[in-house]
């Protein structure tokens, strides 16, 4: 079971990771919000342990993008802010625990075995645009039953794309969702795009990923023109 720590703090997190690790769990580290907003968004974790005094975007922000997004892994947060309001924003932006430092860590690795159970009675999001589906949890698409693979930021891009299927999504917000921490450049979500319509469209002779020029991108059911 895979688990996100984002952390800024180099000697905790690495801490943690050899905690966490004997306790049976893979553990990735991010030590900044982009840096760990771009992991979430993109790796199969059970969990995300999420410092908020974070470096590059803080974990509120973090936190509201996932959920704003539809990730709905389980998030608890990790901190030095121990503040009721501290505590109440954290949990009115999506988290689903709060632990203020210093922490006991046995109580940090009951919370999470407890975060777990909950998060195992809630089946993993699938989106579907016709025939085109992707499972969210586990970053893979089918297109009419066939599987279709694809890089972690094409999957991002599109994934962005089917949360808003049948609208069109600027080049701005899908630079945002796959590059938070290069979100300058658009030439990066047009070769995206080039390749996954190779992937997803013109291997299957469908044209469901559509260009709106001047805007951006859109992506609909085509099944109607077969």
């Amino acid at each position: 079971m895979r688990i996100l720590v984002v952390e800024d703090e180099v000697d905790l997190a690495h801490t943690l990771h050899t905690g966490l690790t004997a306790e049976g769990y893979s553990v990735d580290l991010a030590h900044d919000g982009r840096q760990g907003l771009w992991m979430a968004r993109t790796g199969d974790y059970a969990l995300v342990v999420l410092d908020l005094m974070l470096p590059g975007l803080n974990g509120y922000k973090v936190c509201a993008q996932l959920r704003r997004e539809g990730n709905a892994t389980p998030i608890l947060i990790l901190t030095a802010k121990d503040g009721e309001w501290d505590q109440a924003e954290a949990l009115d932006t999506g988290a689903d625990d709060y632990l203020a430092k210093p922490f006991s860590y046995v109580v940090l690795v009951a919370r999470l075995r407890a975060l777990v159970r909950r998060a195992a009675a809630v089946a993993p999001p699938v989106l579907a645009v016709g025939d085109l589906s992707l499972d969210v949890a586990g970053r893979v698409c089918h297109r009419a039953g066939t599987r279709v693979d694809l890089t972690p930021r094409e999957f991002a891009v599109l994934e962005l794309l089917a949360r808003r299927a049948g609208q069109v999504v600027s080049k701005t917000d899908l630079l945002y969702h796959a590059w938070p921490d290069e979100a300058e450049d658009p030439n990066l979500v047009e070769a995206r795009v080039s390749s996954l319509r190779k992937k997803v469209d013109a291997a299957f002779r469908r044209q469901s990923l559509q260009t709106v020029r001047g805007t951006g991108y859109r992506l609909v059911d085509d099944r109607e023109r077969d």
